[in-house]
């Protein structure tokens, strides 16, 4: 608790340096990352991030400083550079986009890692610290880095919100945006430019390794919890600087821990909560609306076969063992008295010591079933030439589909008819 609070004072100018930055710098990232997510090019951070490393390491040479304004400015270069040759490449060669970027990025980082080298045997004292790009190193973080990522961060915010819209479009619908005359040419160069920015000024929390995932990962995790470009960029924001306060906080709780690493852990950890919980689009969301659907299906077959034993022997009322109906369709033994329960709870059957017969809202629905898998089949066979024969799996699936809206369209354009292709009857109520 003694570290919890301290920490939280911020009354440590080093504990402010390290959260300030670290929020600047996942926030900022993560807006970005949410139109390169739209866009698809998630891969497209994964180049940057591993590109800008023989910048840093040129910078360094030129001016034998560790300056970060200036080990930005290379870092942009050669950033910036990647994004080019993987256009031209993909764009000017029959290699597709993903190629150039795997090949781009082996490249890039190869030639980083061999510059990196050089620079260590050199024996230069000023070169300490430097392979802290790789990896990141956000408890580094001093004054003058906050001055540069605060602006470079102000600058990516502004860019958003005064091009929000033309973000927007050109994330969703590309071909439209040509359409109406919009520049997309150099719209997508700007948001390339403000990805290598994002990029740029991440490495040195989290390093060139891990950054693609603090440009992907919070973006990702907001899209699980909304379909509304604006509430996604600012859940993304909140997310990123989440991760950001809460990897600073656990490196400071335990310094042997790394900062970077751990705010990737942090938004990783949120994005599987998302990718399970979030409603809406959760697994666990979609496994039970999945098992909902599953049910409600079986429960009106059920119906729809004593509807249609009962229509056989005209009498709607007549109780019916489970062998019975198993009899006239084939059931898991267990989804049918499990949908037999249900449906006796919802009032469209009764019980009688183990013998099942319909109530009258229970047959009024069986009815309805029957007659709108009556009805597609025919609408099969008179408007798509299928044979006859061949339309009773798909009308056994769209009958459970089927609203009244389409259910009375279907009457008007069939002219109410009284038979099936089967010469069944078609029941009306």
């Amino acid at each position: 608790m003694d570290t919890f609070l301290d920490f939280f004072s911020f009354s440590d100018p080093n504990v402010r340096y390290v959260v300030l930055g670290s929020i600047l710098l996942t926030s900022s990232s993560s807006i970005v990352g949410c139109f390169t997510f739209l866009k698809k090019k998630a891969l497209v951070g994964d180049a940057v991030a591993h590109a800008v490393l023989p910048g840093v390491c040129l910078s360094f040479l030129l001016t034998g400083e560790k300056n970060p304004f200036v080990l930005i400015i290379g870092a942009f270069i050669t950033g910036w550079l990647s994004l080019f040759i993987i256009d031209a490449i993909s764009g000017r060669s029959k290699i597709k986009e993903d190629t150039a970027i795997g090949l781009i990025l082996s490249v890039f980082f190869g030639i980083g890692i061999l510059i990196l080298t050089v620079i260590q045997k050199s024996g230069a004292a000023t070169q300490t610290g430097l392979d802290s790009f790789l990896f990141g190193k956000a408890a580094s973080l001093v004054g003058q880095d906050l001055i540069v990522f605060g602006i470079v961060a102000l600058l990516l915010f502004l860019s958003v919100w005064l091009l929000f819209k033309e973000f927007s479009l050109l994330s969703f619908d590309e071909a439209f945006a040509q359409t109406i005359g919009l520049p997309v040419r150099s719209i997508e160069l700007v948001l390339t430019t403000l990805t290598v920015m994002a990029v740029v000024i991440g490495i040195q929390a989290v390093g060139v390794v891990l950054m693609a995932a603090m440009l992907i990962t919070p973006a990702a995790a907001a899209r699980f919890w909304t379909d509304k470009i604006k509430v996604m960029i600012a859940l993304a924001a909140i997310f990123g600087s989440l991760s950001g306060l809460i990897g600073a906080y656990i490196s400071y709780a335990a310094p042997s821990m790394p900062t970077g690493p751990w705010i990737v852990v942090v938004i990783s950890t949120i994005a599987f909560i998302s990718f399970f919980m979030a409603p809406g689009k959760g697994i666990i969301y979609r496994m039970r609306n999945q098992s909902r659907i599953k049910k409600h299906i079986n429960d009106e077959n059920i119906l729809k076969t004593l509807y249609q034993l009962s229509e056989e022997e005209k009498n709607f009322y007549e109780a019916r063992t489970v062998d019975g109906i198993l009899s006239k369709r084939k059931f898991d033994k267990g989804n049918l008295e499990s949908g037999l329960r249900r449906l006796k709870n919802e009032g469209f059957l009764n019980n009688d010591n183990g013998f099942w017969k319909l109530t009258l809202e229970g047959k009024e629905k069986g009815q309805r079933i029957v007659k709108l898998h009556r009805l597609w089949e025919l609408y099969l066979t008179e408007y798509l030439k299928i044979a006859p024969d061949h339309v009773h799996d798909d009308a056994d699936t769209i009958e459970h589909i089927l609203t009244p809206e389409l259910e009375a369209r279907l009457e008007k354009l069939l002219d109410y008819p009284t038979v099936d292709p089967h010469e069944s009857e078609i029941p009306y109520r």
